[in-house]
């Protein structure tokens, strides 16, 4: 396991240097530009197109916006925001989520501009079926011949949407939680039951393709974020003195990186803060990565502009709000300094500490419906990779190694969960990127139409 562990660190290491980050930073800075801080010229927008306002079930698609939007949020707003957080604050302190911050504003502009060319350049599996992602905007909006762009997104994509870090979270939340305060042994065979339970449940779900899945989540996930923000908020209450001290460390920290326990990056400790924070904060909203395309682009919309707006909303509510209440929560008990948990349990005592006898518990019904909701979402993506590599007609195959793998999330590290989904997100992010931006001239040309046929 310490070798896995290792080798696990080392790729990822590798995989999230300087020019991932230039590229998905840089990159995302440049499409922000580009569309003349688009994103937040048209938040109400967004917002009426989000509440249904221009539905159309004559339109092309499976989904309707919010189930789209419910679908891609499943798989974003989850572990990451809960353990995510934990691990960039253990690492790099307040300063780590100045820069999660950062990632999310630039991510707006990332993921209008992906999701838009999601449903611009929507092509067919081998089931003549309609079909959005990654995958289909790169063969249909650049060519046959940057189809080996396809392919690794899609290969890479077949791992990074396995759900093994969250199962893994989960499971430990489970034991820290309900199990070891009850003096119940945990070990191998407590994760596996774990593990099990969540294979029926997931199960269930998931072969019921997406029609079922975005039913699902969509009760789901409005009801999750509500109970959280309760929970935050009333963290942050009893703690209200030290808010405004820690809110100014976020800012202030950003660049003195006192805190910072993790490697030197860049030259430095201050580079290394940055790539956490960045590295974190792709986990948590997953702009540039790519695997929110495959939801939206599942949207029932003739007008791709829309659901590049809809989209966009995403890393605001995913990382600006629900991670931001997370980060706070861990801060301004002070817990992150005397606890040597890291992860989820890091946050599980945190809530513990502010909302004696219930917090904790509270807190485990969030993660069981943040993780169990992403596990449904996490599986439509990969069987939409494995479609476009071998054939729609074999994608149900996924299913079975996506179940196998969360008796193998439920039972093995940290550390090597996190570095793997790491890594394979990277290599999601690079033809994710180097599409977008060939395509984004083509995107803005769309948006000019839309805009002045629908706003002027």
């Amino acid at each position: 396991m310490e070798a896995l562990d290792k080798i696990t660190s080392q790729f990822a290491s590798a995989m999230w240097g300087f020019p991932l980050i230039i590229l998905l930073v840089g990159g995302g800075l440049y499409l922000l530009i580009l569309s003349n801080f688009l994103p937040f010229r048209y938040l109400g927008h967004a917002l009426d197109v989000l509440k249904g306002k221009f539905n159309n079930p004559d339109d092309p698609g499976e989904i309707n916006h919010f189930q789209a939007l419910s679908t891609a949020l499943s798989s974003t707003v989850g572990m990451g925001n809960i353990a995510g957080v934990a691990v960039a604050i253990t690492l790099g302190g307040p300063g780590a989520i100045f820069w999660l911050w950062v990632s999310a504003f630039v991510g707006m502009a990332t993921k209008f501009f992906t999701n838009t060319l999601a449903v611009m350049y929507r092509g067919k599996d081998t089931q003549g079926k309609l079909q959005g992602g990654v995958m289909y905007f790169i063969e249909e909006g650049l060519g046959k011949k940057w189809k080996f762009l396809a392919v690794l997104f899609s290969i890479a994509g077949l791992v990074g949407a396995l759900p093994v870090f969250n199962v893994n979270q989960l499971t430990q939340a489970i034991n820290f939680i309900l199990l070891e305060p009850n003096d119940i042994i945990t070990g191998l065979g407590t994760n596996l039951i774990i593990g099990i339970v969540l294979v029926i449940l997931t199960s269930v779900v998931i072969l019921g393709g997406i029609q079922r899945i975005s039913k699902t989540v969509s009760r789901l996930v409005p009801a999750m974020i509500v109970l959280y923000f309760i929970s935050v908020l009333t963290i942050l209450v009893v703690n209200f003195e030290v808010v405004p001290q820690y809110f100014s460390m976020i800012f202030t920290d950003a660049f003195a990186a006192e805190n910072y326990k993790g490697d030197p990056m860049l030259g430095g400790v201050l580079g290394g803060l940055i790539i956490l924070g960045i590295r974190r904060g792709a986990f948590s909203n997953e702009a540039g990565i790519g695997t929110a395309t495959m939801a939206h682009g599942a949207s029932q919309t003739s007008e791709p502009i829309r659901e590049g707006l809809v989209a966009m909303l995403g890393p605001a509510i995913d990382t600006l709000v629900v991670c931001t209440l997370t980060a706070l929560s861990i801060l301004v008990t002070g817990i992150w300094q005397t606890s040597d948990v890291n992860g989820v349990s890091l946050t599980a005592a945190a809530f513990k500490d502010s909302i004696p006898y219930v917090g904790d518990y509270i807190l485990l019904l969030c993660i069981a419906a943040f993780s169990i909701s992403s596990l449904f979402s996490f599986s439509y993506y990969g069987t939409k990779c494995l479609s476009y590599l071998a054939g729609a007609e074999y994608k149900h195959y996924y299913n079975y190694v996506y179940i196998i793998s969360i008796l193998l999330g439920a039972t093995t590290s940290l550390s090597a969960m996190i570095n793997l989904i790491d890594s394979f997100f990277a290599l999601m992010a690079i033809p994710t990127m180097i599409a977008t931006l060939i395509l984004a001239p083509k995107v803005m040309k769309e948006a000019r139409r839309y805009f002045k046929k629908y706003l002027e």
